[in-house]
């Protein structure tokens, strides 16, 4: 119980917070325990505050900032985290996905429909998106997961979506010849899904892994999609995830339909 409650209250937003802790102690050259000792707090104290475990106070923000020589930045951070989890609207068992993923180091993607947002081009994207605000922030939501480091990615993408058109032919050719660049990344596995039966696989879904192992999932609905904590349902998706990926075409295999999929379908 205990566990689940921690993994319940460790954010993407508390995470996004402790990682700037961590890049500017490290920056300058400290341990968790001379940092600790600089602002008077235990080495696990600073631990938990680096791994998003606790929110600390504005006090502690201003005395890391004056330990770590930071001009301000730990103290603006706090108060963009202050007011990110002001807005929060959902139950504490959910996350803002978007920043999960922005976090993660392993991302695991199904996609029945279209292709994620994480891998459109833009031409791609503006087929399916009106809303120049929306559009921005779905390409800035890419160049920040897909810049270095990248993160590990597994995707595992419904062969009717290959088929699918969204925009002219032109933009398809563009998409896939696109995807088969990212299937070439050391970090990414991308694997088609012929059309076959995948007991309980009904609904797109995301996972984003954080380095310390925790989880946070985004579920399709019908109203739009959910995103969860919860760990019953990060088991069930995860051991869904593992079906599909058994029952998916191997990554080479997966090229060869892209190709001829572009060769015979949209050039």
């Amino acid at each position: 119980m205990a566990s689940t409650i921690e993994n319940r209250m460790r954010t993407p937003e508390l995470q996004s917070f402790g990682a700037e802790v961590r890049r500017l102690r490290e920056a300058a050259g400290l341990k968790q325990a001379e940092l600790g000792a600089l602002t008077n707090v235990t080495r696990a104290y600073i631990g938990h505050v680096e791994l998003g475990k606790t929110r600390c106070r504005l006090d502690f923000a201003t005395r890391l900032d004056n330990a770590l020589q930071a001009d301000g930045d730990i103290i603006r951070a706090w108060h963009e985290l202050l007011e990110k989890m002001k807005s929060i609207k959902y139950a504490a068992y959910f996350v803002n996905f978007p920043k999960a993923e922005s976090t993660a180091n392993l991302i695991r993607v199904y996609e029945t429909h279209i292709v994620n947002g994480l891998f459109q081009t833009e031409a791609y994207s503006r087929a399916i998106i009106k809303d120049p605000d929306i559009l921005s922030t779905r390409l800035n939501r890419q160049a920040h997961v897909m810049s270095d480091p990248t993160p590990r990615i597994f995707v595992v993408l419904e062969e009717s979506v290959l088929y699918r058109q969204v925009g002219t032919p032109a933009v398809m050719c563009e998409q896939l010849e696109y995807l088969l660049k990212l299937s070439e990344h050391p970090g990414m596995r991308l694997q088609v899904l012929p059309t076959v039966y995948v007991e309980d696989a009904r609904a797109a879904f995301a996972i984003a892994t954080q380095a310390d192992r925790s989880d946070a999932a985004y579920l399709v609905t019908g109203t739009g999609g959910m995103t969860s904590v919860n760990p019953e349902d990060l088991a069930n998706l995860t051991e869904r995830f593992a079906s599909l990926q058994a029952e998916a075409l191997d990554v080479r295999a997966t090229r060869a339909l892209i190709r001829k999929v572009v060769e015979e379908r949209w050039t």
